[in-house]
């Protein structure tokens, strides 16, 4: 097979799966929409960094392992079995925070994150709920990312469109025909892993599976190194949250619950593009990783180039797509017809959407700069764009400009990025 068709092989399927992930987001949004309105939205905005928060210690240790174990794999390095044990006992251990958490401190999570007593009491049972369920979030990305570099993305492809089928159906039939309303969306959210990792043990069951369940001792060390090149997964989740919490904070400021609100409808939708481009980078990351043990630099060029360009194809139809469609994709969760929620939904996205132009470049770059074990170039694109740029921009932004200055943020940080991110990749393909 030629590396053009195995390149789109894994990276269409991955897209496919991250897309899905992306559409229960939309569709838990849409039924708490309808559900409980503006306060649901605004409640589940507030707790979405602790997804992120979750998911990017899963990110971190899945997809640093799976790296690991495919790079050490192709040099017939023998320790490389005992990843993946590693990385689940890891990943329960951390998860027990999160799971503590979600017993005893909900609420008061909620309230640290800017919630009134009104969202706190909206949001408390669906907190509750989520955080609980934390070690199976964190398991699916480690048995997702090690069944990738295993040779079998569409196993891992099928397990997250399952999973998020399974999330969409059951966001409904518990919401509504149950009248669970927030807890049933958390409900459904908080079982769909456990469809992602049975459906992909059935690679683990077939002829072509080299992953083996080796317990081993748990090693710092051997973390610390995995998490390595794992870390721009790490940030790119975590980015998203931090973020979340930065921006919610300054349109608490601006414009209230119904800037929150608007800032949701844009959070959601962008969801969907980040999908996109970790579908890209997570999919070209097994080619990547192989050809770079392998030492074949020109398929390793080729393979990047590739990634490169279809990042860019991706935001160039996204950017097009919202320009059009922008008035629609903000009245979706508005049930309340609210038009000041809509105005600002509107014009959020309008504005927001400019940024995946070089967002695209910095998921799919960092991504890049981890597979080839380019640890530094990797760390300091993430935290550019993670951290220090777009907390640096939103807050100068929005003290200039209000909620315009808000949604600029994000382009200006993704720009000044991009820059880092090509001169990391530039280097290394010296």
């Amino acid at each position: 097979m030629t590396i053009r068709r195995q390149f789109i092989r894994y990276v269409s399927l991955n897209m496919l799966g991250m897309l899905g992930m992306s559409l229960y987001i939309l569709a838990d949004t849409f039924f708490i929409a309808k559900a409980v309105g503006a306060n649901g939205i605004t409640a589940l905005n507030l707790v979405l960094p602790l997804y992120n928060l979750i998911f990017a210690f899963g990110a971190m240790i899945g997809v640093g392992s799976a790296i690991r174990f495919a790079v050490e794999r192709n040099h017939g390095i023998k320790e490389a079995e005992g990843y993946f044990f590693h990385a689940l006992a890891w990943a329960t251990v951390l998860s027990l925070v999160f799971v503590f958490a979600g017993i005893f401190f909900p609420g008061k999570i909620i309230h640290i994150l800017g919630g009134d007593e009104q969202i706190v009491a909206t949001g408390i049972l669906y907190t509750r709920i989520f955080l609980m369920f934390a070690p199976f979030f964190m398991w699916n990305h480690i048995v997702s990312a090690f069944v990738r570099n295993d040779g079998d993305p569409s196993i891992a492809m099928f397990a997250t469109l399952g999973s998020n089928l399974f999330n969409i159906v059951f966001d409904y039939v518990l919401m509504f025909p149950f009248g669970l309303s927030m807890a049933g969306a958390a409900l459904a959210t908080a079982l769909s892993p456990i469809v992602s990792i049975f459906i992909c043990m059935k690679h683990f069951r077939s002829s072509r599976n080299t992953i083996l369940f080796k317990p081993v001792p748990l090693s710092i060390r051997k973390l610390f190194f995995s998490c390595q090149v794992g870390v721009s997964a790490f940030v790119g989740e975590i980015s998203s949250g931090v973020i979340t919490v930065a921006f919610n904070t300054i349109i608490l400021g601006l414009s209230g619950n119904v800037g929150v609100a608007a800032y949701g409808v844009v959070a959601n939708f962008s969801l969907v593009a980040v999908a996109l481009f970790n579908g890209i980078a997570q999919g070209s990351q097994p080619l990547i990783s192989r050809f770079y043990g392998q030492g074949d630099k020109n398929s390793l060029k080729t393979v990047i180039g590739l990634a490169l360009k279809t990042a860019l194809c991706v935001a160039a139809v996204l950017l097009v797509s919202v320009q059009i469609w922008s008035k629609p994709m903000a009245g979706i969760f508005n049930r309340e017809q609210d038009m000041e929620l809509a105005s600002l939904a509107e014009q959020g996205l309008r504005i927001y959407f400019t940024g995946f132009l070089f967002a695209g470049i910095n998921i799919v770059g960092a991504n890049i700069l981890s597979a080839v074990e380019s640890v530094q170039w990797a760390f300091l694109s993430s935290m550019s764009r993670g951290f220090i740029a777009i907390l640096t921009c939103a807050c100068l932004l929005s003290f200039l400009f209000g909620m315009n200055g808000v949604w600029l943020a994000f382009p200006c940080a993704e720009l000044m990025t991009m820059l880092l991110t090509l001169t990391g990749i530039k280097k290394f393909n010296r």
